[in-house]
């Protein structure tokens, strides 16, 4: 225990051991990351540091590549946080068709059909509210600073500033994970193939 509770590494730790996924340490460089395998993909929880000059900004994020089998993409985040972002990767403010959850969130997508399958599914979006800061997407790996996947693989991308040491937090995360990825894979945007791709 330290001076402020328990640390990153050991609230990580018993992540993994509550969630049979495994905890890997990368090094000083890489750092550690908690990797859980859900059916064919690999959710990985890590954390990166961002340096603005004389500051420093710390991210928990967590990703699973996944073979994308029509180009869909969405981004969701709270109302008000990044408002406009999206505008210029062709993606428009969608509404649900569910009041609160509409006034909560910023949904963008590429397809209005798809997202409105997406989350129409009640444990995605009561998992989602349950998150105090969201920021979720599927990305493509488009990017200098990405590594290329092969053709077909985007991933399902969370990302929020701080680290996140709330293992009940981190467990409806990776419960989120899990059922948007069956969910894509239902409404026929993603395969349950092996992406074949480590991060």
């Amino acid at each position: 225990m330290g001076l402020f509770g328990p640390s990153k590494k050991e609230i990580w730790q018993q992540l993994a051991d509550e969630i049979q996924a495994d905890y890997v340490n990368k090094g000083f460089w890489s750092g550690d990351r908690v990797e859980a395998p859900i059916d064919n993909w690999v959710v990985v929880l890590d954390t990166y540091t961002v340096s603005t000059g004389k500051s420093s900004i710390t991210y928990t994020r967590m990703r699973a590549p996944f073979v994308n089998l029509n180009n869909f993409y969405f981004k969701i985040y709270r109302t008000g946080i990044f408002s406009g972002l999206g505008k210029m990767l062709g993606m428009e403010d969608i509404n649900i068709g569910y009041e609160e959850f509409d006034e909560d969130f910023v949904i963008k997508s590429n397809s209005e059909e798809k997202v409105k399958q997406l989350f129409s599914n009640k444990s995605i979006r009561d998992l989602i509210q349950e998150q105090p800061k969201i920021n979720l997407e599927i990305k493509d790996d488009e990017g200098f600073f990405n590594a290329h996947f092969p053709e077909g693989v985007d991933e399902l991308y969370f990302q929020v500033t701080g680290v996140i040491k709330d293992i009940d937090r981190l467990k409806e995360l990776c419960e989120l994970f899990a059922e948007v990825l069956k969910e894509l894979c239902s409404i026929g945007s993603a395969s349950v193939e092996e992406p074949g791709v480590v991060l």
